[in-house]
């Protein structure tokens, strides 16, 4: 008997899936001799052990957290996590309620649940180029079309994104952006360019989802009012006003195998959340939830600082090797936080011929550029991590790097 061929009974969205590159080349992690700047993961030494397994231990310990923790609970996420982030969003700006707030399983299936809220098939969704790849895993999944989202140094009127919109058979449904040391390229939007998405998104009626995985992350400067806060400011401090969806994560700032996320937004957004909670997967794990909770109120300001202090130091010596050991026409962002750096190569190189020779010829890794962009991709571009290298996998790997650059940008030259 012949294998069954599933392909015709595929939905059309399926089509649209494809495998994550840096899902991918996390493999290349298990391999000793390669140098990853690859994956955007945090540094295991900063993972709270201690801290994790008291509070799993504890609440395991008594038989009625026990039950609790190990019982079916409610789609909205355990009530104390859910005051901790309502604090924790409070202390940044952000007033709100229990009611604004839910708990996805990781900030990714937030993504995945707004883009099955928003997006019909042909709807378009507004994305900076590059952008997150996992945000357009999500969004792919719901058909959606992308328009390029430019808010400065552009003069794309409102009107004209409406009308392409139109044109393509749907309506702009919300712009998606990472403010705050983007993914991938390390760049922060400024006050001025906040507010001038939000005066777009009024003028289109659409929402601003904003991807804040590594607000916390700031290593130099003064941090920068979250794209919500300034959306509260505007609607007279009241969050039901507000049309901005705010994701945030434990991820990257405690655990990310915990898998906790959450959504921040007005009470009428949650509630349909809520009901695709309900029907996903009922609610996050709740010993998960229990656990996080404890560990967010005793350690998360302390674990924030060790990673700023860590992070900061593999950043720098990331500048460092770049400006040592990369040839001319090669340039790069410099985050002022977050994990990562944007490289842009000299005209004629492209990213994934570059990533294929850099792990057969220097046993070094990281992620093309051209998988980040939903539109108008840039073959010639990298995305480098600096969380998970030491200083020294650093300088040795940039410098392995910047000489295969080199090599590879003489050869151009000279074809």
């Amino acid at each position: 008997m012949s294998a069954v061929d599933w392909s015709h009974v595929f939905a059309t969205r399926s089509e649209r899936m494809r495998a994550s590159e840096i899902r991918e080349l996390l493999k290349l992690l298990d391999q000793p001799d390669i140098i990853s700047f690859a994956g955007g993961i945090p540094d295991p030494k900063l993972f709270p052990v201690e801290a994790i397994r008291k509070a799993q231990d504890d609440i395991l310990a008594d038989p009625v957290t026990a039950a609790q923790a190990l019982q079916y609970s409610v789609s909205e996420g355990f009530a104390p996590l859910r005051r901790w982030i309502v604090d924790f969003m409070g202390k940044n700006g952000v007033p709100c309620g229990l009611d604004n707030v839910l708990i996805t399983c990781g900030s990714q299936q937030g993504l995945d649940f707004l883009g099955k809220l928003f997006l019909s098939p042909g709807d378009t969704a507004l994305t900076e180029a590059p952008t997150y790849l996992g945000a357009l895993q999500a969004f792919n999944s719901y058909e959606p079309r992308y328009d390029r989202l430019i808010l400065d140094g552009g003069n794309t009127t409102p009107a004209a994104y409406a009308s392409a919109a139109a044109a393509n058979g749907g309506r702009v449904k919300f712009a998606y952006v990472v403010p705050d040391y983007a993914n991938p390229t390390g760049i922060t939007m400024s006050v001025e360019s906040r507010d001038k998405l939000l005066a777009l998104a009024e003028e289109l009626d659409v929402p601003v989802i904003e991807d804040s995985a590594y607000q916390a992350l700031r290593f130099d400067g003064e941090p920068l009012p979250s794209i919500l806060s300034l959306d509260i400011a505007r609607s007279g401090g009241d969050i039901e006003k507000t049309r901005t969806i705010y994701c945030g994560t434990f991820s990257k700032t405690l655990v990310p195998a915990l898998r906790v996320g959450w959504i921040v937004a007005a009470q009428p957004l949650i509630q349909k959340l809520v009901l695709i909670k309900q029907a996903g997967d009922l609610h996050s794990s709740t010993l998960n939830q229990m656990v996080m909770a404890r560990v967010a109120e005793t350690a998360y300001e302390a674990n924030v600082a060790r990673a700023i202090a860590l992070y900061r130091g593999r950043r720098d010596a990331m500048m460092a090797a770049l400006d040592a050991s990369m040839p001319k026409g090669v340039s790069w962002t410099h985050p002022e936080g977050g994990l990562f750096v944007w490289v842009t190569l000299p005209e004629g190189l492209d990213g994934a011929e570059l990533l294929a020779r850099a792990i057969a010829e220097e046993r070094v890794a990281f992620v093309p550029g051209k998988a980040f962009f939903a539109t108008d991709s840039m073959s010639n571009t990298i995305r480098l991590n600096f969380s998970s290298p030491t200083e020294t996998q650093i300088a040795e790997g940039i410098g392995r790097l910047g000489r295969l650059v080199a090599r590879m940008a003489g050869d151009a030259a000279a074809a």
